[in-house]
């Protein structure tokens, strides 16, 4: 598996470039801003992207959705949501709130919890993690999970937004991150790497 981590945007948002080294296929998870360097890296990795995924729709990660997809002609993806909430409709929201709504396209899929996304010989299951934001979700496989801004490395997503709830999101640390294996390497959506290991015990916020 290929995987690039990029840092962009003034809010420092970390954008996963994931790719098969043996069909070159590739997605990007959470392109928050900066299309010319997420472009640049995909191109030199020698990757055809086919997949956007954002982790939750704050406007921190869907800067770059527009010229990356219109750039590259891949289908964007973003969680559903909860039945309660018109699947897709968070996104609009928040593009919307953050003044990207002209700018952010109508997701192709929504995804819910235990979908699959396959990009060829890599295999990823899609984890339905609301807290932070009720459209939250994290991308399981290969080893490793993206965890949006549910998890940090020893740190948790702030719940004090529009559709935050502090106990969705400890349930979803709990039930959802924290029973994944322990030696699996966490991708945040901000910050340095971590592992469950090290989270479930130091941790401070959520033991």
């Amino acid at each position: 598996m290929l995987l690039e981590t990029l840092t962009v945007g003034f809010i420092a948002t970390n954008c996963y470039i994931v790719g098969s080294d043996i069909t070159r296929n590739g997605m990007i998870i959470d392109p928050g801003a900066e299309p010319k360097l997420i472009l640049k890296t995909a191109a030199h990795l020698n990757l055809s992207i086919s997949l956007i995924v954002i982790t939750h729709s704050h406007f921190d990660h869907i800067g770059a959705i527009k010229p990356v997809k219109d750039a590259t002609g891949a289908r964007f993806a973003v969680g559903a949501s909860s039945s309660k909430t018109t699947p897709g409709a968070f996104v609009k929201l928040m593009a919307a709130m953050s003044g990207h709504s002209a700018t952010v396209p109508e997701p192709d899929i929504l995804l819910r919890d235990g979908d699959n996304i396959d990009i060829d010989d890599l295999h990823f299951k899609v984890l339905y993690t609301p807290g932070h934001s009720p459209d939250g979700i994290s991308i399981y496989g290969q080893g490793v999970v993206f965890s949006g801004d549910t998890l940090f490395n020893y740190g948790v997503g702030r719940t004090d937004f529009p559709g935050c709830s502090e106990a969705q999101l400890f349930t979803s640390i709990k039930n959802k991150i924290y029973t994944l294996p322990e030696n699996t390497v966490v991708y945040p959506g901000h910050g340095p790497q971590t592992t469950i290991e090290h989270e479930k015990r130091g941790n401070p916020f959520v033991r």
